[in-house]
């Protein structure tokens, strides 16, 4: 089952980079009609304002699939998904990423407090792998960590030996 962040299901999540638009800037990367990209791509010439935002566009893909990567490869085995990627097509005719995910399973490992706690522990350093969590990430983080917590707390409730009150000793000697 997919789960996003912001559902009430809780098996999976989405690690998520920072989209265009949740960073302040406006996706405002409308498609290019055939007739404009092809009078461009003739010509090979673009004006200064398509040639910083090709630049910008440029840049936000190789931020994107750098954080996705970070995602992926700290999740290893937990990973549901490889990275998925939104798309905007630049006035070059490319498609960049402005926004992506890696799903992974952030569910208890049913009846074993350790392996949930070696688990916690993988998601949380997936979620804050990449160089600057975005706000998801850092919401997933605090949920491992509270994983952590409740699995740490069986295991503690697992170590402590039965209480004795109420048994009778033999005194006699």
């Amino acid at each position: 089952m997919l789960v996003t962040a912001s559902s009430n299901q809780t098996s999976l999540y989405r690690l998520t980079g920072r989209s265009l638009a949740a960073t302040g800037e406006q996706a405002s990367v409308e498609p290019i009609t055939q007739t404009a990209k092809s009078a461009s791509a003739q010509s090979g010439q673009y004006s200064p304002e398509q040639l910083s935002q090709i630049a910008e566009l440029k840049a936000r893909d190789q931020e994107v699939r750098a954080h996705e990567q970070a995602h992926l490869s700290a999740a290893g085995g937990i990973a549901v998904s490889g990275a998925r990627f939104t798309f905007v097509t630049g006035p070059d005719g490319q498609r960049y990423a402005t926004g992506g995910e890696v799903n992974i399973d952030v569910s208890e490992v049913a009846g074993d407090p350790e392996a949930t706690l070696r688990k916690a522990d993988t998601i949380r350093r997936a979620a804050l792998a990449p160089a600057s969590p975005s706000g998801p990430d850092q919401s997933i983080a605090a949920k491992a960590a509270a994983m952590a917590n409740k699995a740490r707390g069986e295991l503690l409730n697992s170590q402590k030996q039965p209480s004795r009150n109420g048994e009778l000793l033999d005194l006699t000697a």
